[in-house]
């Protein structure tokens, strides 16, 4: 076991520095940002499940995979978080090899899951938005489905480490543990290969593609001249790019940093070097809940009613509450149904909330879009 003497409990305080260690200051500054990323993670998404467990109204099968993100990422603040913050008020690691190896399973399992089901998310919001007459909205046993996917895929690529494909151990200057990135042992570099590819670089290419079809979709619209629409547009647009931002400022230095140890030259990671992108990686958990739930107007009037200690979240005049088979969370819907069949193409029923039903002629063939609004 790599750096084993690093794990074993010692009775004096003070951790001397070492080659590529960190000075006291060094763990302290860690300390402080770990501290913040406990107590905003777990307040962030226990205000989350709080607010889903007193609205009926968010309970619907794309507000589970809203759910299962916040419950994944308030797990890692839980399990994981506290163990790396105790080690590094101390300089050291606190409770083991065994901990060690726990601590790194909790942290890349809950880690995975939160990553597999942001990409999920945008894959359901591809399907409802351009795909929305196939798609049944209140089908909660393909949410539960999809709930189940994610956790059975993170424990396919967490569980091999303890049976001989890779190892959890130290990791930077030995306050937190993770996958032993330097091994050069060829099952090893195969496994950190796979797990950037299946974990992080395909998740992140299956939401490029779903909000960028997403975008393309609602600039169509935008076309119309529709003011509606080009709101829409903008509000989209910006949680587009704040989301694909925000996913690769998190785990794409933490990814890049992990192939750099495999695969680069001894010691071209030091411990030092490592921390950063691990504490950014633990970001995610605080910065979820923000863009994924408080983005979402509906999600954020239940969060006022929360606060304000009411019963019933608050709606504009004219709004009414959305029942439990309203659309997801954007409240937004785009269907594109060709109609070369017949000269007169006909439009999908248009509900109350519909803002706008509008003609797009493209080239030869007649495309309808619906520009839905369903009341968030």
């Amino acid at each position: 076991f790599q750096h084993h003497r690093q794990l074993q409990p010692r009775t004096t305080s003070a951790t001397p520095r070492g080659p590529d260690g960190l000075s006291r200051t060094g763990h302290t500054a860690v300390a402080v940002c770990l501290g913040f990323i406990l107590v905003a993670g777990i307040l962030n998404n226990a205000l989350t499940l709080l607010v889903f467990a007193k609205f009926r109204c968010l309970w619907t099968p794309i507000n589970l995979i809203l759910l299962n993100i916040s419950l994944s990422d308030v797990l890692v603040c839980v399990f994981g978080t506290p163990f790396s913050f105790a080690a590094s008020l101390c300089g050291r690691w606190l409770i083991g090899e065994l901990g060690c190896k726990w601590y790194g399973f909790a942290n890349s399992l809950f880690g995975i899951v939160s990553l597999v089901s942001l990409s999920v998310l945008s894959y359901e919001r591809y399907n409802t938005v351009l795909h929305s007459s196939q798609v049944d909205v209140s089908d909660f046993r393909k949410a539960w489905l999809c709930v189940g996917g994610t956790w059975l895929y993170s424990l396919l690529w967490t569980l091999p480490p303890f049976l001989g494909w890779s190892s959890y151990g130290p990791e930077g200057p030995g306050t937190t543990c993770s996958v032993q990135w330097h091994l050069r042992s060829p099952t090893s570099v195969s496994y950190v290969l796979c797990l950037f590819v299946f974990c992080l670089i395909l998740p992140l290419l299956l939401m490029v593609y779903s909000y960028g079809r997403i975008l393309v979709a609602i600039r169509r619209v935008g076309k119309v001249n529709l003011l509606a629409a080009q709101r829409r547009e903008q509000h989209i647009l910006l949680m587009v790019v704040s989301m694909v931002s925000c996913y690769m400022l998190c785990w794409m230095p933490y990814g890049v940093m992990a192939l750099m140890a495999t695969f680069g030259r001894a010691g071209l990671v030091s411990p030092t070097a490592s921390v950063v992108p691990s504490i950014l990686a633990k970001f995610s958990t605080v910065i979820n809940p923000i863009i994924y739930v408080f983005f979402n107007n509906q999600f954020y009037r239940c969060f006022v009613a929360f606060i304000k200690c009411s019963d019933e979240p608050p709606f504009g005049q004219g709004e009414e509450l959305p029942a439990l088979k309203t659309q997801q969370s954007e409240a937004l819907h785009i269907q594109r149904q060709a109609s070369s069949s017949s000269s007169q193409p006909q439009l999908p029923s248009c509900s109350r909330s519909t803002i706008a039903c509008s003609h797009h002629h493209h080239h030869h063939d007649s495309r309808n879009i619906l520009f839905v609004h369903y009341t968030p």
